[in-house]
C-alpha cells in the first residue's frame, strides 16, 4: 500500500478521535439542560461532514501528488485537524452559551414571585393588630339602691289593688255592701280567702275607718293592717347571709317552667357579687338544652364559675354533687343549684329533687331551698308551693314579676299557707331587677 494513503487513513483517524473527545466534553458540559443537548447533538454531524471532506480531500491529494515528500500530507492532516477541531469547537462553544444562557434565564423565573413575597409582609399588619381584650367583669348594683328603686316601681305601677281598697274605705258610713266590695278586692289581688275574712274583720274594728275621719287617717289604718298582713317584723334574710352561716352556703333554686327560675338564679349571683361574696354555680338543670348555657351566660357577666355536664339529660344529682366538691374546692361563700322546671304533679320528678339534696348533702349542707313563683299566676302558685314544701322543704320563696302587682296579694297567701317568708321579689327584666323583699315598700307601693 502507498506510503501516502496510509499517512491519509491515520490523519482521518486523529480527525476523528479528536472530534469524538470534544463532542464528548461538550456532551458533559450541556447535561441537563435540553438546549445544550440539541446543540451537541447538531455538533456532531458537522464533524462528521468535516471528517469527511477532510479525508476525501486528502485521498485525492495523494492520488494525484504522487511525488511530494511526506511532510506535505502530514501537514495537510494537520491543517484539516485544526479546522475540524476549530468547527467542532464552535458548536460546543455554541451550546455552552446556550448552557450558561439556561442558568441566566432561570433565577429570573425564580424572581418572578418577588412582588408576591413583598406583598407578604401586609399580612402580618393584621396579626399585629392587639387581640380583644376579655370583657370586664360587671359592677352589679347594691341592695341598698336595689330597695329604693323596688318601692319606686311598685309606686308607679298600675297596681289596681291598694288603690281600689282606699277608694271604698274612703267612704263615710260603710254599709254592708262596700264591705263586701272590700273583700271582693282583696279576692282578686290573690290574697287569699282566709287573709281576706281575716284582713276585713281588722278592718271593721279599726275605729280610724269605722269611724267619720279624714282621708290620711284611713290611709294610715289600712296601711298598718296591710303591714301587719304581710309581716313587718319577719326575718327574711337569706341564710348565707346570717352570722354563723356555714360556709360555702348552698341555696337549691326550685320551682315550674315559666317562673324564670334559672333567670332568678343569675340575677341571685349578681346580688351576692354586689355583696362581694364569692359564688359558684351549678347548672343542674340538664332536662332543658339551653339552661346551662343561660346560666353560663348570667356567670360570665360578673366572673362566676358554673358547674355544668357535658351532654344533656345527664344525672342532675351528679352535676349538683360536682358543684358542691368545686365549691369546697375553690372555699366560696355561696353555691346556687338551678334544677330542671318541674310540674307539681310529676312524683318522680318531684323525687328528683330530693335526690339532688341528698346527694348535695353528702359534700355540703343545704343551707336554704328557695321557691321561684310567678306573681301573676295568683292561687295557683299556692297549689304549686305546697307541693313543692312536701317534696323538698322550701325555706323561702323569690316573687317574680311583682312589678305586674294586680296579683301582689300573693305575698300574703303565701306565707300564710307556707309559713316561710317571701324573701326576694322580681320587678323586671333588668339584670339588677332582683332586690330583698321589703314589707313598708311593697305595702306603700300598693297604697301609692
Amino acid at each position: 500500500m502507498d506510503t501516502n494513503v496510509i499517512i491519509g487513513i491515520v490523519a482521518v483517524a486523529v480527525v476523528v478521535i479528536a472530534a469524538l473527545v470534544v463532542w464528548g466534553i461538550a456532551r458533559g458540559r450541556a447535561k441537563g439542560s435540553d438546549a445544550a443537548s440539541d446543540a451537541a447533538s447538531v455538533a456532531s454531524p458537522s464533524v462528521s461532514s468535516s471528517v469527511s471532506s477532510a479525508a476525501s480531500g486528502a485521498g485525492s491529494s495523494s492520488a494525484e501528488s504522487t511525488g511530494a515528500t511526506a511532510e506535505e500530507p502530514v501537514a495537510q492532516a494537520s491543517g484539516t485537524s485544526a479546522k475540524s477541531a476549530q468547527s467542532a469547537q464552535s458548536p460546543a462553544s455554541s451550546a455552552q452559551k446556550a448552557a450558561n444562557s439556561a442558568p441566566e434565564q432561570s433565577p429570573a423565573s425564580e424572581q418572578t414571585p418577588a412582588p408576591a413575597q413583598s406583598s407578604q409582609p401586609q399580612q402580618p399588619a393584621q396579626t399585629q393588630q392587639p387581640a380583644p381584650q376579655p370583657a370586664k367583669p360587671e359592677r352589679p348594683e347594691s341592695s341598698g339602691s336595689r330597695i329604693q328603686r323596688l318601692r319606686a316601681k311598685l309606686a308607679n305601677s298600675s297596681n289596681p289593688f291598694g288603690r281600689a281598697l282606699f277608694n271604698i274605705l274612703s267612704k263615710d258610713n260603710l254599709s254592708e255592701s262596700d264591705w263586701e266590695d272590700v273583700e271582693d278586692t282583696l279576692l282578686l289581688a290573690d290574697v287569699g280567702a282566709e287573709a281576706s275574712e281575716q284582713l276585713v274583720s281588722e278592718l271593721r274594728k279599726d275605729a280610724r275607718i269605722t269611724g267619720k275621719a279624714d282621708a290620711a287617717e284611713v290611709r294610715a289604718g289600712l296601711r298598718e293592717r296591710l303591714l301587719d298582713m304581710v309581716g313587718r317584723d319577719t326575718d327574711r334574710r337569706l341564710n348565707a347571709d346570717k352570722p354563723g352561716a356555714s360556709r360555702p352556703g348552698v341555696i337549691i333554686m326550685v320551682g315550674v317552667n315559666g317562673t324564670g327560675k334559672t333567670t332568678t338564679a343569675g340575677k341571685l349571683a349578681r346580688l351576692f357579687v354586689a355583696d362581694g361574696k364569692k359564688v359558684v354555680m351549678g347548672a343542674a338543670d340538664t332536662f332543658r338544652a339551653a339552661a346551662a348555657d343561660q346560666l353560663e351566660t348570667w356567670g360570665a357577666r360578673v366572673n362566676v364559675p358554673v358547674v355544668r355536664s357535658d351532654k344533656d339529660g345527664a344525672d342532675p344529682a351528679s352535676v349538683a354533687f360536682e358543684a358542691a366538691a368545686r365549691a369546697k374546692e375553690a372555699d366560696a361563700d355561696v353555691l346556687i343549684i338551678d334544677t330542671a322546671g318541674r310540674l307539681q304533679n310529676k312524683a318522680n320528678l318531684m323525687d328528683e329533687l330530693g335526690k339532688i339534696r341528698r346527694v348535695t348533702e353528702k359534700q355540703l349542707p343545704v343551707d336554704e331551698v328557695l321557691l321561684v313563683l310567678d306573681a301573676t299566676t295568683g292561687q295557683n302558685g299556692m297549689t304549686q308551693a305546697k307541693v313543692f314544701a312536701e317534696a323538698i322543704g322550701i325555706t323561702g320563696v323569690v316573687l317574680s314579676k311583682l312589678d305586674g302587682s294586680a296579683k301582689g296579694g300573693i305575698v300574703i297567701s303565701v306565707q300564710k299557707e307556707l309559713g316561710v317568708p317571701v324573701k326576694l321579689v322580681g320587678l323586671g327584666e333588668g339584670p339588677d331587677d332582683l332586690a330583698p323583699f321589703d314589707p313598708e315598700g311593697f305595702v306603700d307601693g300598693i297604697l301609692a
